[in-house]
């Protein structure tokens, strides 16, 4: 009898789609996904290690979960991700009812490792080495790639799909965990990532997004040819189905001339660029050992501006960074005014073990300033956002329609069934190519004949993170 699964996915996209590919694989192998912990024999926590706080959460599961092992002792608890390639045994010590530890180099022998722990009750270690327990040729062959065939009945939405083109870092900023336990940089093939792209297109997929850690550092070498970004984006522009393409995340100092050129000549292409600042200062860039200045940046927005008019720029900002000053936060606020960025994801710092920045600097600003400056910092974004976004009104955009909003599934309760035949119309959700969300109202008879499709709406108010929209007929 198959076992039944539930993998609950904390932090990025490529956790995102690790997650994906893992439950693919083992429904390849025999499992069944379920859609709740209780009902599953084999329950997976894929982690993330570059915030304390989603560590913490994953803790506390592990937590919850002990008197569920011990009224279900045949069930397999399983780590993976980030967080089990840096804390390796401590996960065991911390939680003795986890059974299995695998990193995210190691996701490919998942299948297996979940049938020697059915078989054969033994804990189940398994990681990459770290980046200074050999040489660089093993470290990257101890993270091993990881690309099985797509699974149309995995993932969040039929039309949309992840593409994963590289993945590790090399930039070590001080501050982050992600180069130790994601290994070293690794470009896939163009011919794998053209032959995945296909089977999605295939599939009904009609956007693919392109991620790596940081995903315009994109090379790889074959016959005499660097392919780079833009390469990617030439190939895919000639498979027919695919109708948008994207890309995150992106390294400020990674954004050529030649990159932008193509997201504004390719026609697939979509005008949004993720690229992550994290500070508006100098003095704290140094210190988090970014590649760049707040010039430097500021000139790329604005070889932004000129190449792509109608790009929308989103960025990241980490704000009570070691050693912060008010002065040097107002150069943060500062930033964020000249490049009124679409929207800004800002974290307080959380201090990562293993990191320069650890071991270097002392966390010295308290907490209750890295919330104010938090707060400060969002309530100028979001004025932004709302400035923005109102001048969508009246304008006439197109949508890739994704499926029911999240606001009317929750008040119908409807996530996966048609609306009651007393509902005259249900709202509706999807993206605009600059990545803006929509919501517009649909006759209940009709709603399903527009989902997946890329249609026209014209815009008629807005909010901060959200437009609205009446479909032209």
């Amino acid at each position: 009898m198959p076992l039944n699964f539930y993998i609950e996915t904390v932090g990025c996209q490529m956790n995102v789609l690790d997650s994906e590919l893992a439950a693919a694989s083992l429904m390849e192998a025999g499992y069944q996904p379920v859609s709740a912990k209780r009902y599953a024999d084999v329950i997976l926590f894929n982690t993330c290690s570059v915030r304390q706080h989603a560590e913490d959460k994953v803790y506390s599961e592990l937590g919850r979960l002990k008197h569920w092992k011990d009224q279900k002792p045949d069930a397999i608890i399983a780590v993976m991700g980030c967080m089990a390639q840096k804390d390796k045994e401590t996960i065991f010590r911390r939680a003795p009812h986890v059974d299995i530890v695998l990193g995210p180099g190691q996701l490919r022998q998942l299948p297996e490792i979940v049938k020697s722990v059915e078989k054969k009750r033994e804990k189940r270690l398994e990681i990459s080495l770290d980046r200074i327990d050999g040489k660089q040729s093993d470290v990257r062959e101890s993270f091993q790639q990881f690309n099985p065939q797509r699974n149309l009945r995995v993932g969040s939405n039929p039309y949309q799909a992840m593409v994963r083109i590289m993945f590790g870092c090399d930039k070590f900023c001080s501050y982050c965990i992600v180069p130790s336990v994601r290994g070293p940089e690794q470009s896939r093939p163009p011919r794998e990532i053209e032959a995945e792209i296909r089977q999605l297109a295939d599939q009904g997929r009609l956007e693919v997004t392109l991620i790596g850690q940081t995903v315009n550092s994109y090379r790889y070498s074959e016959g005499g040819k660097t392919w780079r970004l833009q390469d990617l984006f030439a190939m895919i522009q000639e498979i027919d189905g695919i109708r948008r393409i994207r890309f995150v995340t992106n390294y400020p100092t990674g954004m050529t001339d030649e990159l932008l050129q193509a997201v504004r000549d390719i026609p697939k292409v979509t005008p949004f660029l993720h690229i992550p600042v994290q500070s508006g200062s100098n003095s704290v860039l140094r210190r988090m050992k970014r590649r760049y200045t707040a010039e430097e940046y500021r000139d790329l927005l604005d070889r932004i501006y000129a190449t792509i008019p109608d790009a929308a720029v989103t960025s990241d900002f980490i704000v009570g960074f070691c050693g912060e000053t008010d002065e040097e936060f107002q150069q943060t606020v500062d930033l964020v005014k000249y490049g009124r960025f679409k929207n800004s994801f800002i974290f307080k710092y959380s201090v990562r073990p293993g990191t320069k920045a650890a071991e270097l600097f002392q966390d010295d600003v308290p907490d209750s300033v890295k919330r104010k400056r938090n707060n400060e910092l969002l309530a100028v974004q979001n004025a932004i956002s709302m400035e923005l976004n109102r001048e969508f009104i009246g304008k006439t955009v197109e949508i890739l329609v994704e499926g029911i909003s999240k606001t009317a599934a929750k008040s119908c309760d409807l996530l996966q069934i048609d609306p009651p035949p007393s509902q005259l119309s249900v709202q509706l959700t999807g993206h605009t190519p600059c990545d803006r969300i929509v919501v517009f109202d649909a006759a209940s008879e009709q709603h399903r004949q527009l989902i997946g499709r890329i249609l026209p709406a014209t815009i008629t108010h807005a909010a901060p993170f959200t437009l609205f929209g009446k479909l032209i007929e």
